[in-house]
């Protein structure tokens, strides 16, 4: 019979339980999603070429963060499925059910929506994942080889990880609900709304949390050498000064607002701004857990999108598009194919320990090279030309550097001799070809062909293919594709995340603001005064979270400069995607929560 009762009561609130099921799916999902890249170690290691400590590191914080915020948005629709079913609860207790058999209810309930929903989201989170690799991939034009969509560790760790919150969270429900009064499990929501702490506190407060913010800020633009203490360091002031100046902020603001008459009497902002005020308290937790996933969401994408400016730093690195040392048919038939727009050719006779150049061929030619130097703190290149006169002494930057674009440069000795010398000289002939193309990145595939052939001809060649351009861009293509995925990536699971944490927050107490706005309407209130105030109060809600969120990244792109050439170049396009994709999010939850709160009866 109980169960019977349970059925009809989850049955009579079925678009309730639509929005907590909904929200554990997508977080059970999104938990996959990243578990997929953190633990992925084929796509680590041929995607990613990064320090593995680093990885690990980053990745470890990442899925200890990531766990923190999914326990805390779990903790909260645990209480929300507790709030919907503590009035049916108490009505079977007042009907006589013993309490053991409504915690047994209880525990099964919780236990069963979790598992659910867990196994929902992994199963949702394999097309999803699949989807959205294959559109970042084909959108962006990247190079991922080996990321695998089906992890079986990611779904064991996410399976273990949703059990054992929600096996916690029955136990909690089950304690709570058979140690509470029934007359507390009947009548909750009409108990009083707790208001704030003494104005002096929150003088306190508000001051504490910009001075921890402006720390947080600070750590994070300190050397990336110290990442081991500056990035848990800045974690942690960053989200407890969020939470202090949310608490703060919003209730300063709106007791101030309230002050003034001449702005909270008209229309209904006092009911507006009334709203806010009781909610406080939930609000100032939500809105610090959303500014965080916020800044992580616009973060990632931003700093996943400048990984591509390594590419160019490749390119820019490196005077020579390619070096050519054999005339084999296969590497001619390639080379035919450029489009060369300069090439410079020296020849030379190779012995067991020298190598001979006809110096004559450098008299108007000389070896040019691209100098690395800092300019305000920004990585900048500089073509230089190397001294002729330097280049067969030993140990001069000259001879190290033509050492290594010539096969055996750096072993054997460099000599510049005359020409009427070299024709004397015994020894191998060759020839060192340095070319430039129209366009590197055209012909790329065709330089990095013709350097691999050469390696295969001649292992000697394998040194200059390591310090060559096409080498050097494959490099930092695929390390620029492994980010920009994982940017573009988690940027999207963080920000449904922060999505559905608010809209699940706003939605869940839209069934007891019913009866407000049907009061309001009854008194006169139109629709349209209606619609505008609820658009104003959500409004708030996804406002001060962005703009903190934002002020976060700004500070938090400091952190990356030892790795990006300029973590803020075109910073404004992922700042445009992620607002109006954001926007997008507040539209659906206004019309999501007018659904709810005006209904036909209006």
């Amino acid at each position: 019979m109980i169960w019977k009762l349970s059925l009809t009561g989850i049955k009579s609130r079925l678009k309730d339980y639509m929005v907590l099921f909904s929200g554990l799916v997508v977080a059970s999902m999104i938990f996959y999603m990243f578990l997929t890249i953190a633990i992925n170690p084929a796509f680590l290691s041929h995607n990613v070429n990064a320090p593995s400590n680093y990885l690990t590191f980053i990745f470890g914080l990442g899925i200890v963060l990531l766990a923190i915020i999914t326990l805390v948005y779990l903790l909260y629709a645990n209480s929300f499925l507790l709030k919907m079913r503590k009035h049916d609860y108490g009505m079977f207790m007042m009907l006589g059910a013993k309490s053991s058999r409504i915690g047994l209810l209880i525990f099964c309930e919780t236990l069963i929506t979790g598992l659910l929903a867990a196994i929902l989201g992994i199963v949702i989170g394999f097309g999803l994942t699949a989807l959205v690799s294959q559109l970042i991939i084909g959108n962006l034009g990247l190079h991922i080889t080996h990321f695998a969509v089906i992890l079986p560790a990611a779904i064991i760790w996410t399976l273990i990880f949703f059990i054992a919150a929600f096996f916690i969270g029955a136990l909690h429900n089950v304690h709570k609900l058979t140690h509470s009064k029934i007359i507390e499990l009947l009548h909750e929501e009409q108990e009083p709304a707790k208001l704030g702490h003494h104005p002096l506190w929150r003088v306190i407060e508000a001051v504490l949390g910009l001075i921890l913010l402006g720390l947080g800020y600070y750590v994070m633009g300190l050397p990336a050498t110290q990442i081991f203490m500056t990035l848990p360091l800045a974690l942690v002031t960053i989200v407890v000064g969020s939470y202090f100046v949310f608490s703060a902020l919003c209730t300063g603001i709106i007791n101030l607002l309230l002050k003034k008459k001449g702005f909270s009497y008209r229309g209904i902002r006092l009911f507006t701004l009334g709203q806010l005020k009781f909610r406080l308290h939930d609000y100032t937790r939500i809105l610090t857990v959303v500014s965080l996933l916020f800044a992580l969401a616009l973060g990632a994408i931003t700093v996943g999108l400048n990984f591509n400016t390594l590419k160019d730093q490749a390119k820019i690195s490196n005077y020579y598009d390619a070096i050519i040392v054999s005339d084999s048919p296969q590497v001619a038939r390639e080379k035919a194919k450029l489009n060369i727009k300069y090439e410079q050719i020296y020849h030379y006779k190779e012995t067991s320990k020298d190598l001979y150049f006809n110096q004559a061929e450098f008299k108007n030619n000389p070896i040019k090279t691209m100098k690395f130097k800092l300019n305000k703190g920004q990585q900048t290149y500089h073509q230089v030309n190397l001294p002729t006169t330097q280049l067969a002494k030993a140990g001069t930057d000259a001879n190290n550097t033509f050492g290594g674009m010539v096969p055996n440069g750096m072993p054997k000795i460099i000599h510049l001799v005359s020409p009427a010398k070299w024709q004397t000289l015994a020894g191998k002939k060759k020839f060192v070809n340095f070319i430039n193309v129209q366009n590197f990145d055209q012909d790329y595939p065709l330089l990095l062909k013709i350097e691999q052939q050469q390696v295969k001809e001649d292992k000697s060649f394998a040194d200059v293919y390591s310090i060559s351009k096409p080498y050097s861009y494959q490099l930092m293509l695929n390390m620029a594709s492994g980010f920009e995925f994982m940017g573009f990536f988690l940027g999207i699971a963080f920000l449904t995340m922060l999505a559905s944490t608010l809209m699940f927050k706003v939605l869940s107490g839209a069934a007891s603001d019913k009866l407000r706005y049907k009061m309001l309407f009854k008194i006169g209130v139109r629709q349209k005064v209606l619609r505008h105030s609820i658009s104003s109060e959500i409004g708030v809600l996804f406002l001060l979270p962005g703009l903190l969120g934002i002020i976060d990244v700004l500070f938090g792109l400091k952190f990356f400069k030892a790795l990006l050439p300029n973590p803020y170049a075109n910073i404004w396009l992922p700042f445009t995607i992620f607002i109006v994709l954001y926007l997008l999010y507040y539209w659906l939850t206004v019309k999501l929560y007018e659904r709810i709160v005006l209904t036909k009866e209006l």
